[in-house]
């Protein structure tokens, strides 16, 4: 506690045996601040005391004296103890080492340093408070503002100045203020979707002060997710028709024998109007085979909606797929958020990575794949919607159904019809196919001729794995025919990526000049990776999709290359 640099000690004092007479006692004060006097018990005198002493006889011993007044004994603490809750600062405190008494501190000091740890704490917490990217807000029990960081000023367009000593009631609603509840119920908030206007969607992280069992505030961190949200609903509304309505099927053709069953059997299904699951490497083509049996089946002529699980943050993720209902007598139209089923309603709503959804949404799904009823997330009223689903995950969950991280009864619910679709690596007959098809559709969308194919890219395409999969292809595809206005499509033509898989058999006099091409790919591929990453405001699965990558592979490019 008394540790060098953390309070000033006072050494002006000598030490004295209590049987000293008063006259002895006033010449010490003349040369020291402090007279302690040791026997029994520490007695402190202060030299502004000494007219006390003046009264007394002069040869009355000192401790006969200090009796006589009922003189307070001081209380010894050590400089290797903690917080002293038991120190009596009506009188000086004497401080001691192992050794001996090194000084005294009086309440005056005591309180000056407590000043001072007031003010390195708070500037410890206002440091931080303004150093990570969210909203805080710190109030005290009566719910008034004692905190309030820039982030929050620029989330809500409040200043410090108009909110930090009024009642947080005053600029919004109670039913939105998360903290009255923390303050009325003492129980912590975690990852709680909340929109507290029509314009700002955030989660709020927020946990009680307490102090001796009793709360004295709350503080509040809310992440603001208006960004991701609005992100979200860009991929959605910018969502590719993989397929025609009319015959979906027809382009699906495939010399790959298991991908031929996939499809025998999603042509069969899909008038069943029964929940489907897909399994499949990411970029393997599941979007494109949920659509086709959408529009291939019953519900064709309804919405054909996505949610993917992996993209949407958990605490946001009910309120997607069920909606949002603030107050059912609200006139307020923006308290009111549809869910993805609603949006589904008498179509079709593909769950993509939906082993990524937290088990107690999981419950609720399960609840309304059973009778197709639900209520929004705040809402009382119950809503009716027939939609059907289709699931998908890009790896088997039955590690997860043993490991007990998925709802056993929901994995029988979905997986009465299950559909694995191959790699693209491990169906090359299609590779070229699929290429003639992409550079028709892209020709004919952005208005192009549509070129040939060199015979050295088609080697190029069949020798190359496509860790992405179908969708790579596709936007590398894309990609040649928005940039390119050649007849053919040459090897020059393609990405790096592609191109170097020819490179590793190139003769060894060749290896240096293959490492600085390969070093430039890593370049370019970063800086493509930091671009996606920017575009998706840092989110990763985001990044992936539009990259043509799975998520996998992506986090491994960013290790790889270092980047943040």
């Amino acid at each position: 506690m008394f540790k060098s640099g953390q309070c000033h000690l006072d050494d002006s004092f000598t030490i004295v045996h209590d049987h000293l007479p008063l006259a002895e006692i006033k010449k010490k004060l003349d040369k020291y601040k402090f007279v302690v006097v040791a026997g029994g018990a520490y007695f402190i005198i202060h030299n502004y005391e000494y007219r006390l002493i003046e009264l007394g006889n002069e040869s009355t011993k000192i401790i006969d004296w200090l009796e006589s007044l009922n003189w307070l004994p001081s209380t010894v603490v050590s400089t290797d103890m903690g917080y002293y809750s038991d120190v009596d600062w009506r009188r000086p405190v004497l401080v001691k080492n192992e050794k001996e008494i090194i000084g005294i501190l009086t309440s005056e000091q005591h309180i000056e340093r407590l000043e001072e740890q007031k003010r390195q704490l708070l500037a410890y917490f206002q440091t931080l408070a303004e150093t990570i990217n969210d909203s805080v807000t710190a109030v005290d029990e009566a719910g008034e503002v004692l905190y309030w960081n820039l982030t929050a000023e620029e989330t809500y367009k409040i200043k410090k100045e108009h909110i930090i000593g009024k009642k947080i009631g005053e600029h919004f609603s109670d039913e939105s203020i998360v903290l009255h509840r923390i303050l009325n119920e003492g129980l912590p908030v975690r990852g709680q979707y909340h929109r507290p206007n029509k314009d700002t969607h955030v989660l709020i992280n927020a946990s009680p002060i307490m102090v001796d069992n009793k709360i004295i505030g709350g503080v509040a961190t809310e992440h603001n997710i208006t960004n991701i949200i609005r992100l979200n609903e860009e991929l959605d509304s910018n969502s590719a028709l993989l397929v025609p309505k009319s015959n979906p099927f027809g382009k699906m053709v495939s010399g790959s024998p298991k991908f031929q069953e996939a499809l025998k059997i999603a042509q069969k299904v899909a008038h069943a109007d029964i929940p489907v699951h897909l399994t499949g490497e990411p970029g393997s083509g599941k979007e494109m085979l949920a659509q086709a049996i959408h529009y291939g089946g019953t519900k064709a002529d309804g919405p054909f909606i996505t949610l993917n699980c992996s993209v949407i943050p958990p605490g946001l993720l009910e309120i997607e797929l069920f909606g949002f209902q603030k107050d059912i007598y609200s006139t307020d139209q923006q308290t009111l958020q549809i869910g993805r089923i609603e949006q589904a309603l008498n179509g079709t709503l593909f769950i993509e990575d939906i082993d990524k959804m937290p088990l107690s949404i999981q419950g609720k799904l399960l609840d309304y794949l059973i009778d197709y009823r639900f209520y929004r997330v705040g809402g009382v009223e119950e809503i009716i919607s027939p939609t059907r689903i289709i699931t998908s995950t890009s790896q088997s969950i039955d590690v997860l159904l043993r490991e007990g991280n998925f709802n056993e009864k929901l994995y029988y619910h979905l997986s009465v019809i299950s559909i694995d679709i191959p790699p693209l690596r491990l169906r090359k007959e299609d590779i070229v196919s699929l290429a003639k098809n992409y550079i028709q559709e892209f020709s004919s969308n952005y208005k192009k001729p549509a070129p040939d194919i060199d015979s050295e890219v088609i080697t190029q395409l069949v020798n190359y794995d496509w860790p992405g999969n179908v969708r790579e292809l596709r936007n590398t595809i894309e990609r040649i025919i928005l940039l390119n206005d050649k007849r053919s499509i040459m090897s020059e033509h393609l990405p790096e990526n592609i191109r170097s898989k020819e490179m590793v058999n190139l003769t060894s006099s060749k290896k240096g000049e293959i490492n600085r091409q390969e070093q430039g790919l890593k370049n370019s591929e970063a800086l493509e990776i930091e671009e996606a990453l920017r575009k998706t405001y840092g989110n990763k699965s985001a990044a992936a999709s539009l990259l043509g990558i799975s998520r996998g592979t992506l986090y491994n490019k960013i290790k790889e290359y270092g980047l943040s």
